[in-house]
């Protein structure tokens, strides 16, 4: 087996390393970099207008990772009495060192799915909600907080930027190195991937490598893409992407 990492830096180069310890053959190739969001200065002015009792949810890692400084900068700590949530085990663990406050996640499955599942967020009519996210992504938790009632403000504290390459010389390659595993943690990832290549590349390799997601819906994204061989982590850091492929 050898494997593609696609996700973004450093998380991609962090987890090849830790493959390459156990003897396996893997490589990075992030599809995604990060600046910094549009809204990222009205964060202290966001989190100010916060009171005991409402809500902080962070999306992932590099919203927090761009979030601390501007608040160190500023010479603000993050609100007391605020009730903070994260997308997942890594994020909350990012947020916590960030905080200094408990973080609630989804322990199961590490989507908004799950997470608004929780009992707490049930009751959250009339309380302002500020949502830590990059450019875009999915709705579903605004949406669904906001039909509960709660007051759902957003801070864009970072944008995904695809990178660029060339997908010719890409494709030899990767094909030249004998990928045939592909590790992919979002459906914008899965779609650039998809294009970045030759046709006949995407056919007479890309889509027949294995290919390892980070949640059903993702996995669905990559059977409508054509993928038949994909195995769903338990979560979408790097240790469960670990265990994912540990397993095959």
């Amino acid at each position: 087996m050898t494997i593609l990492v696609t996700r973004p830096s450093p998380a991609a180069e962090e987890l090849v390393s830790r493959l390459r310890a156990l003897g396996r053959v893997a490589w990075s190739l992030p599809l995604i970099e990060f600046p910094p969001g549009r809204d990222l200065d009205q964060l202290p002015q966001q989190l100010a207008e916060l009171s005991s009792g409402d809500f902080v949810f962070t999306l992932s890692q590099q919203a927090i990772h761009f979030a601390q400084p501007l608040i160190r900068q500023h010479g603000l700590t993050w609100p007391a009495g605020v009730n903070y949530y994260a997308i997942g085990r890594s994020t909350a663990l990012a947020m916590h060192t960030a905080t200094g406050y408990a973080v609630e996640y989804p322990h199961e499955r590490e989507t908004s799915e799950e997470l608004i599942q929780f009992p707490a967020l049930q009751r959250v009519a009339g309380r302002r909600v500020l949502i830590l996210r990059g450019n875009g992504g999915r709705e579903l938790l605004a949406e669904t907080l906001s039909e509960r009632g709660a007051q759902v403000a957003f801070c864009e504290c970072y944008q995904r930027c695809a990178k660029y390459y060339d997908g010719l010389s890409e494709g030899r390659r990767w094909r030249d190195r004998g990928i045939d595993t592909l590790v992919v943690t979002s459906g914008e990832m899965l779609q650039q991937l998809y294009r970045l290549f030759p046709d006949i590349d995407r056919q007479e390799w890309l889509l027949g490598c294995r290919l390892v997601v980070v949640s059903e819906r993702l996995a669905t994204l990559a059977r409508d893409s054509g993928w038949q061989d994909i195995i769903v982590a338990d979560g979408a850091d790097n240790d469960a992407l670990l265990r994912a492929l540990q397993q095959t």
